[in-house]
């Protein structure tokens, strides 16, 4: 019997093997209430950060073996991911040492389990040395900057542990390994400039132990690195963890078993909605679909003093710690008004009792804004509401008032704040390049994307509205809307499948970039002339698809030579941008495309959960057939995991089956997906108080309700 629900197993990676330096993306951890970056190195880990403390990317844990740098044998080490754990192994001066790294439930540490083999005929005595460093803090403002805080430490030696303290004693880490001792490296503090590269990368003390291996046996030990705000609950937390490491690691398992089984049970609490489940028996669609899964729920943080009670961050483990972007959230949304519908709408409501023209989004610290405004704001927000209330059925959530003015009051803001944008022609002006694709210099100003996407929010909002009553100001937005399409579609290049982005001096510059593509198509392919959708699709197939992932950017663009970030450029794409431009290939009436593409982009769901980018091939090969993550170092400076994977749940709900659901709670399917399974499908998927199965050949049963 197929299985209907994932385990810790069936999300794994493939395994990598790797020399040091190789392009290779640092994997990361959670326990959800903080993240951790697990190393090149057998041992190292960075960036443990458990909020409110933070330590920036600041590396620990570097492995000596009998006094030697581990990196410097120069052999291969070989790193295999799961939810729960990552497993590192290398051979190395005759013996074989294997590690496992957890994210400790319910605690604020990270634990490892040392493994070390005798494959001679004799016993061996080896030396083991981690190199310890910490820069805890205690930042009492929002984490404002993409590294999150960091502050020079002092450290003292208690037995077998170091314990790093901040200079005001707010914040905490305790290091140690199981057995060993501890030493002070005879640096007095560490350096202000605590980075790789000049700066260096510090050092506090050394953590060792000797382990006598006999021929053909183990010898084991554990480290344990736990942060607290005292010293008192760092100490406690590293006594529990280190009382028994193997129990950490198989608790992890549990814990992470636990957490995908409750996505998809409506009874199940530790949610407050579900998932529906996914029938079916082929094997890249299910893969795709529960990578995705793995992809939304990876990011949930429910730590202590989080303002929300719970959030879901964007990015880990690099970048962005505490913060939620407007933007990735929006791209999930679908997955968030079924899964954790009472998050969603606290998290909506957070997002409009403050300016979203202001910022990119809020730290889950303080609740305050983060970063400069993004110009999707207006359009993410209108499709928050839209998805909460059309799958949710909280109708009444409009009539709320936040602030001095109803949700409904607000959509309709957003839906309409395009034409305060607007410089001299009929079409908004979305600014430059730091409010859009960051590193595209061209696309800027008059995008089609989000000028398209205007159209959509207002009959969305009208569609909101009538809801709420208001039906005169739904039929003058759908009237604008209307009036807006040709507007927008004056801007395409006929015969190119591409738009042109308005400047201000009157320009029209061509932008061959998948957003355009992707959101024109999947806000208004019904308003566009069939020759037109054609050449779109003939646009995306011959510049921007490739067999396991697609470019973001053309690499016909003239803007291909400005930048090598592969989120948004020619060298690869962002992680919702395959998905969207799945979505898109259906609605332009091209579904035998995207169905043929599913196999290819499945063998990408092999290295964890999906990257901020993936390159494409010709910029770097593949792992094992999928596209390989982009790493966080310069110029890339690409996180390993984002949030954004719920796009793809939106993908196989919208794109593949073709769901569709309105705002007055019809539930409707004509999809593709038969194509990939004629028997394939959806249990439980929840509209309202409605619980409904979703088959392949559109056929949609109502079932049981839901709790």
């Amino acid at each position: 019997m197929l299985p209907l629900t994932p385990t810790v197993d069936d999300l794994a990676a493939d395994p990598v093997t790797h020399h040091d330096d190789d392009m290779i993306a640092p994997s990361g951890l959670t326990n959800l209430l903080g993240t951790v970056r697990v190393d090149h190195d057998l041992t190292a880990i960075s960036a443990v950060q458990f909020p409110p403390v933070s330590q920036g990317l600041t590396q620990t844990a570097v492995l000596f073996v009998d006094g030697r740098l581990f990196a410097s044998y120069g052999v291969p080490v070989t790193h295999e991911w799961r939810p729960d754990r990552v497993v590192r192994r290398a051979s190395v001066a005759g013996l074989e040492i294997e590690t496992t790294t957890v994210c400790v439930p319910g605690r604020t540490a990270v634990a490892m389990h040392i493994a070390v083999r005798n494959p001679g005929p004799s016993q061996r005595t080896v030396r083991l040395g981690l190199s310890a460093a910490a820069r805890v803090t205690r930042s009492p403002d929002a984490w404002l900057d993409a590294e999150s805080p960091s502050s020079r430490n002092a450290a003292t030696v208690e037995g077998e542990r170091l314990v790093f303290s901040a200079a005001d004693g707010t914040a905490w880490s305790v290091q140690g390994l199981i057995g060993g001792a501890a030493a002070l490296s005879g640096v007095a503090e560490l350096p202000d400039q605590f980075e790789t590269g000049i700066g260096g990368n510090g050092r506090g003390g050394e953590l060792a132990i000797e382990l006598a291996v006999p021929s053909g046996g183990t010898a084991s030990t554990g480290y344990v690195h736990a942060i607290g705000t005292t010293e008192q609950a760092a100490a406690d937390v590293y006594a529990a963890a280190a009382a028994d490491v193997s129990a950490a690691v198989t608790s992890a398992e549990e814990f992470w078993n636990r957490q995908l089984s409750a996505a998809f049970d409506p009874d199940d609490a530790e949610f407050s909605g579900s998932l529906p489940v996914l029938e079916t028996t082929s094997a890249p669609l299910r893969r795709l679909y529960w990578w995705a899964v793995l992809g939304v729920i990876w990011f949930r943080r429910d730590f202590e003093g989080n303002v929300l009670g719970r959030s879901y961050d964007t990015l880990m483990p690099n970048y962005w710690g505490t913060t939620t972007f407007i933007w990735d959230y929006s791209l999930s949304s679908v997955s968030h008004a079924l899964l954790d519908p009472a998050e969603m709408r606290r998290q909506v409501r957070h997002w409009i009792s403050l300016d979203i023209h202001s910022h990119f989004g809020t730290s889950s610290l303080t609740g305050g804004p983060v970063g400069r405004w993004y110009s999707v704001n207006d359009y993410a927000m209108t499709r928050l509401v839209h998805d909460y209330v059309r799958f949710t059925g909280d109708t009444n959530f409009l009539r709320e008032l936040v602030g001095d003015q109803s949700v409904a009051e607000s959509v309709r803001q957003w839906a309409t704040a395009w034409e305060t944008l607007r410089q001299g022609t009929a079409l908004a002006d979305y600014g430059e390049i730091d409010n859009l694709l960051e590193c595209v210099s061209s696309y800027t100003h008059e995008v089609a994307s989000l000028n398209a996407a205007n159209v959509w929010s207002m009959r969305a909002a009208a569609d909101l509205l009538d809801l709420h009553g208001d039906t005169t100001a739904s039929a003058e937005l759908r009237a604008q809307a209307d009036a807006l399409v040709p507007e927008v579609t004056s801007r395409y290049l006929p015969g190119t499948g591409v738009f042109a982005a308005g400047q201000p001096d009157g320009t029209l510059l061509p932008v061959r970039h998948c957003y355009d593509f992707s959101i024109v198509g999947t806000t208004i392919a019904a308003d566009l002339a069939p020759d037109v959708r054609a050449e779109m699709v003939d646009f995306f197939r011959r510049e921007l698809q490739t067999d396991n992932w697609m470019r973001a950017l053309s690499p016909w663009d003239p803007d291909a030579s400005y930048s090598v970030r592969p989120d948004h450029q020619w060298n690869g794409a962002y992680p919702a941008w395959p998905a969207d431009a799945g979505r898109a290939l259906a609605a332009l009436g091209a579904p035998d495309v995207l169905t043929d593409w599913i196999e290819g982009l499945s063998r990408t769901a092999n290295q964890g959960p999906m990257g901020q980018a993936h390159f494409v091939d010709e910029a770097v090969p593949s792992i094992n057939g999928g596209a390989r993550k982009a790493p966080p170092q310069l110029p890339y400076i690409i996180d390993w995991a984002c949030s954004s994977s719920g796009a793809w749940i939106e993908l196989v709900l919208e794109g593949l089956f073709g769901v569709e659901v309105t705002v007055d709670s019809d539930v409707r399917a004509a999809g593709c997906v038969s194509a990939l399974d004629p028997h394939a499908v959806l249990h439980g998927l929840r509209v309202h108080d409605r619980v409904y199965d979703v088959h392949a050949d559109g056929r949609v049963e109502r079932t049981s309700p839901t709790r």
